[in-house]
């Protein structure tokens, strides 16, 4: 039966929701006479919209181990002049030749939810990398939701069960990750402890020659010291479902005015953030990057990390550099948008900060040894709870995988 939003839809634009119809139809008719080939590997990252993260470093992999040319490699993406190393196929996000693919290939490997109507073939192998450690309740373990305006929490449940009942593989950065990833996914499948694959630069390419290289490629001044702001956003500040508002109270005026000298601070949005700012006035201090950076390599380049709840702090924290927590809605955050598994406040290691005033003072008073002297067997501790199993080979473990 069609609901009320399906019927409005089909009276403002009747061609394309009959057109969509139908194509599903066909697709579901596919599904039952396309076989899929193990040689045919299909890549989507953060649901299409760049190429990042787990899937990018084991497709790097493969090309690494010239093993494009055993494998066709594919990526599903929103825009398909994404530039990619390699020849891989590159197709529109559920066009046909998506779809085409998804019942084609002999493995999918995602970092997000899939598309809903997807179907896939049981001799097709799923790898999911999923896409961070969690801090905030994720799944079935929230107790409530306002994304976008959307507060049916059952409905949001019932689709994330339906959803990882697809999911044959799921790769978790330590053990902490899979017992929530079990429970709150109500994952059946097999669990991959190996750390991930996104991480593995951070271990094998941790090097001047190649920072330089990176700082080269962005264009980024190598005179001065870099921070990396990254925060995570906030469920209900959006202009719309899937995208969501730059949420900060930082004062980029007083940055500006007390760290111009020495720093350069780079902006990273979350990829779900959709925002046009106009920085014109902090020039030569504050770098805006786009989707199409990979935050790895920030991760490298970088002398600090500002972050809030995001899971960046996890993967940053195998570079053992400061991280600084600016959390200037905590309890705000923690009580109506988002619990968390853990006390940030007894386990993040580094300082949290919640004024501007916090902020910009522990910046300019940073000094290595005090910083050790607080923080080093916090860090110490969250590296081994957080971090175990990432040794730079999970790409490697994932392309055995495949081959098998």
């Amino acid at each position: 039966m069609l609901n009320k939003k399906t019927i409005k839809k089909t009276i403002k634009y009747p061609i394309y929701i009959i057109t969509k119809y139908y194509a599903r139809i066909l697709y579901i008719l596919a599904s039952h006479i396309i076989n899929p080939n193990k040689n045919i590997i299909l890549f989507e990252s953060s649901n299409g919209r760049n190429y990042t993260g787990n899937p990018r470093y084991i497709y790097e992999e493969i090309l690494n181990q010239g093993l494009d040319k055993e494998f066709k490699c594919v990526w599903s993406l929103a825009q398909i002049n994404t530039q990619i190393p390699g020849n891989p196929i590159k197709v529109k996000r559920s066009f046909f030749r998506f779809l085409y693919y998804t019942l084609r290939s002999g493995a999918w490997i995602f970092d997000s939810r899939h598309l809903y109507y997807l179907r896939k073939n049981e001799k097709t192998k799923y790898i999911q990398t999923w896409h961070g450690t969690p801090l905030k309740k994720l799944a079935l373990d929230m107790d409530y939701i306002d994304m976008a305006g959307n507060k049916n929490i059952k409905e949001y449940h019932e689709e994330f069960k339906k959803n990882t009942k697809t999911w044959q593989y799921l790769i978790s950065q330590n053990e902490y990750s899979t017992e929530i990833f079990k429970r709150a996914f109500d994952f059946k499948g097999e669990i991959l402890e190996i750390g991930y694959p996104r991480n593995d630069i951070l271990i094998n390419n941790n090097t001047l020659q190649y920072i330089s290289k990176i700082k080269t490629k962005f264009n980024i001044p190598k005179n001065k010291k870099i921070i990396l702001y990254a925060p995570t956003w906030r469920d209900n500040e959006y202009y719309q479902r899937g995208e969501y508002k730059f949420a900060t109270k930082m004062d980029f005026n007083k940055m500006y005015a007390e760290l111009n000298n020495e720093y350069i601070l780079i902006v990273k949005f979350h990829y779900l953030v959709k925002e046009n700012i106009n920085w014109d006035n902090y020039k030569e201090f504050i770098i805006e990057c786009n989707e199409d950076w990979d935050i790895q390599e920030l991760y490298l380049i970088s002398d600090m990390l500002i972050t809030d709840y995001s899971s960046v702090m996890f993967d940053y924290s195998i570079l053992k550099k400061p991280i600084i927590f600016y959390t200037y809605d905590l309890e705000n955050y923690e009580n109506n948008i988002r619990n968390f598994y853990f006390d940030m406040t007894k386990e993040v290691p580094g300082p949290i900060c919640k004024t501007n005033t916090e902020l910009i003072n522990f910046i300019k008073n940073y000094n290595e040894e005090d910083y050790n002297r607080e923080y080093a067997e916090k860090y110490e501790k969250f590296n081994k709870k957080f971090n175990p199993y990432d040794n730079g080979k999970s790409s490697k473990r994932i392309i055995e995988l495949i081959k098998k």
